[in-house]
């Protein structure tokens, strides 16, 4: 039981390569940070020193390096993901909730609710991508992998 209680992450960090941006975003960054500490399941696999786990994000040549130490800030593995598999879903996930805003101001219920449908079912897309794309590397939960997705999506938010 408590090898699985520290599966998990206790801090993220985002590296200089990310780059700060407009206040809104660095907010919607420290946002999605915290709810992705809140509450998940993290755990390198093969990694029997157990954690729980520090995570550094960096963005270098379109990929999404991982560095995950422990809490005394042990090193444990870096794994590198590309980005190219969510360029369209993210671009379409910016584009919906693009939609989605406007239609809060302006549209009937139903169809706030039709695209809030489309919203969510693109996320899901994502943190299953995200999920597929770190299996052998990473175990996350779903749950665990849409708190990440929230992340991907807002790192590559300009405002």
């Amino acid at each position: 039981m408590a090898e699985r209680q520290n599966a998990r992450l206790i801090d993220v960090v985002l590296d200089e390569s990310i780059g700060r941006s407009t206040p809104d975003v660095e907010h919607e960054r420290e946002v999605a940070i915290f709810d992705l500490i809140e509450e998940n399941s993290f755990q390198p696999v093969g990694d029997e020193g157990g954690g729980p786990y520090k995570l550094r994000l960096g963005v270098r040549d379109n990929k999404l390096i991982f560095e995950i130490s422990r809490e005394n800030g042990d090193a444990v593995v870096t794994n590198i993901l590309s980005l190219t598999p969510f360029r369209r879903i993210v671009k379409e996930y910016f584009m919906i909730c693009e939609s989605y805003y406007e239609a809060i101001r302006t549209a009937s219920s139903a169809q706030i609710e039709a695209i809030d449908m489309g919203r969510r079912g693109l996320h899901n897309e994502g943190s299953q991508t995200l999920q597929d794309r770190l299996a052998g590397k990473i175990e996350i939960d779903f749950d665990t992998a849409r708190r990440l997705f929230t992340l991907v999506c807002v790192l590559h938010w300009r405002g």
